[in-house]
């Protein structure tokens, strides 16, 4: 179901936060960038350079949707990335050309925007996600095997596979009742909330 995405813009604003705020960020640039049917968007954690922080890449099916959205990204103070183009200043282009990098060789991003997301909603069956949506394979946690076509996800309305070694996988726990969950919570509790 991917395989059709193949031009990736990869743009980094220098995104600091958690990883709701990199979701938010990437679904409001779809809106401005006009991608927001028919594309796979991702995060991408980048470590190069100064800080680290949080890129993001559009996979999109046509090239004149992806040279569009360049040349917008190429309007802002952004990084921005296409193949080997590169706009922006230097730290942030780079970013934005290792989260295009990533994403085109299906080795690194956290997918926000993808076909079948919206259908991932409540409680559906392993087959049924994996039917529906553009993630390749369902992994749990200390399990060497994926689960059976007929075990059941409990969602939580937030489905965030990566891509691993060519495959979007979605990473899974076990729950109660015999269930997965992803292992992504929707709304983590940040570190040291508590103190």
């Amino acid at each position: 179901m991917t395989e059709r995405y193949g031009y990736v813009v990869g743009v980094d604003t220098g995104l600091l936060g958690a990883a709701q705020a990199a979701d938010h960020l990437l679904r409001a640039l779809a809106v401005e960038l006009g991608v927001t049917e028919d594309v796979l968007g991702c995060t991408h954690h980048v470590r190069d350079g100064g800080r680290p922080h949080t890129a993001l890449s559009f996979a999109v099916p046509s090239e004149r949707a992806a040279r569009a959205a360049l040349r917008r990204l190429a309007e802002r103070e952004f990084g921005a990335a296409l193949g080997g183009e590169r706009h922006g200043p230097t730290e942030l282009a780079a970013g934005a050309a290792q989260a295009a990098a990533e994403h085109a060789a299906r080795t690194g991003g956290r997918a926000v925007l993808y076909p079948g997301s919206e259908a991932l909603t409540g409680t559906v069956t392993v087959a049924r996600l994996l039917a529906v949506s553009a993630v390749d394979r369902v992994a749990v946690l200390g399990a060497p095997d994926g689960p059976e076509p007929e075990r059941r996800i409990v969602t939580r309305d937030h489905v965030r596979p990566e891509w691993r070694e060519g495959q979007l996988v979605l990473t899974t726990m076990p729950a109660a009742g015999g269930t997965l969950v992803p292992f992504e919570e929707p709304e983590p509790t940040p570190c040291c909330a508590d103190h």
